[in-house]
């Protein structure tokens, strides 16, 4: 509604749960076709979904997240080839964050988290 007050298409990434842990959200792989399927999603004419994002599961297993990462590829690949509303792209893949980022890259992400790398830990108090 903001984005129509002020004449503007917002771009966005729509999250997908790919990890084993609790802790991290997003949409099912069902949930996510079934709302790409959607007529809803087809009257947000100032949304511009271009692309989906996943953060692996915490751990220091290479390949658990390096499954996960190509996991998420596989369906977002799959959506380039499907028929899919205007108001959506898939463009840009964001997985891998300061840890993981080479992962990432192997896995084909377009874009990466890098906040830590940058500023450094977090300071939860």
């Amino acid at each position: 509604k903001q984005a129509e007050k002020n004449n503007r298409k917002i771009p966005c990434l729509l999250q997908v749960h790919i990890a084993l842990e609790d802790s991290k959200f997003g949409f099912s792989e069902d949930e996510l076709i079934a709302l790409l399927e959607s007529e809803e999603i087809k009257t947000l004419g100032h949304v511009q979904v271009i692309g989906l994002m996943g953060m692996a599961t915490f751990t220091d297993n290479d390949a658990q997240i390096k499954s996960e990462f190509e996991g998420l590829k596989n369906l977002f690949t799959q959506l380039q080839s499907s028929s899919l509303p205007e108001n959506i792209e898939m463009k840009e893949l964001s997985i891998g964050m300061s840890g993981d980022y080479l992962l990432a890259q192997e896995a084909g992400s377009t874009m990466v988290r890098i906040g830590t790398a940058i500023f450094g830990e977090r300071n939860y108090n």
